[in-house]
């Protein structure tokens, strides 16, 4: 199991000390959710910040951007140090488009999808994907509940995977703890980003050693 704690429920007063914790844990990837208050209620951080954080840490940046318009900034975050970049289904009007030029940058390429979107949109571009991030919770915010009905559709999703024979992680984000982390590992999911949960724990280090054995 791939986990990629979220850097956004770090302390931001102490970003370098947290994102130095991250990387001396067991964390694979470290999770960075790029909000800019048009495509979510809310606005996180920017290239600055990413910058930082990739000055900080020798993970792999998983980034996760829920903007409007992702293609004009796409050569940015390369040069801001994105290892896996992910753009919304919902956001791209020409994603097959958007998915070649990231890969043409030299990083993973991902297709996020928001809780109301079907896996079936995905069908004619699977094989193009490294990464699909499903959201178990509607984007903008952390600490909400868990949204049931992903665990069936990360079946889904496993399934068209295994049916075009492609080779693709299945990441979910959203409300992820031990309990909904296992339900989701049992259904498929390669990958779980989980930011409260890991950063409001007594031990965050543990909490991701704990999720890392499921």
């Amino acid at each position: 199991m791939i986990i990629s704690p979220s850097v956004l429920s770090c302390d931001f007063g102490n970003i370098e000390r947290d994102t130095k914790m991250l990387d001396a844990s067991q964390a694979d990837w470290l999770h960075v959710d790029i909000m800019d208050g048009v495509f979510v209620p809310n606005i996180s951080f920017g290239f600055p910040v990413l910058e930082a954080i990739r000055k900080s840490s020798a993970k792999i940046l998983d980034v996760h951007l829920m903007i409007a318009n992702p293609d004009q900034y796409l050569e940015a975050f390369k040069k801001s140090g994105a290892d896996y970049l992910t753009v919304h289904y919902e956001a791209c009007t020409h994603l097959n488009r958007t998915i070649a030029k990231i890969k043409e940058l030299g990083m993973k390429a991902g297709v996020a999808l928001n809780p109301h979107t079907p896996i079936s949109v995905l069908e004619e571009i699977i094989p193009m994907l490294d990464l699909v991030l499903l959201m178990s919770v509607n984007p903008g915010f952390g600490g909400q509940s868990f949204i049931p009905a992903t665990i069936n559709k990360v079946k889904k999703l496993k399934e068209l995977i295994d049916s075009t024979q492609s080779n693709v992680i299945i990441e979910v984000d959203g409300g992820v703890n031990l309990l909904t982390g296992k339900q989701l590992a049992d259904a498929g999911a390669n990958a779980l980003v989980a930011g409260n949960f890991v950063f409001n724990s007594a031990n965050p280090a543990q909490t991701i050693a704990d999720l890392k054995a499921l």
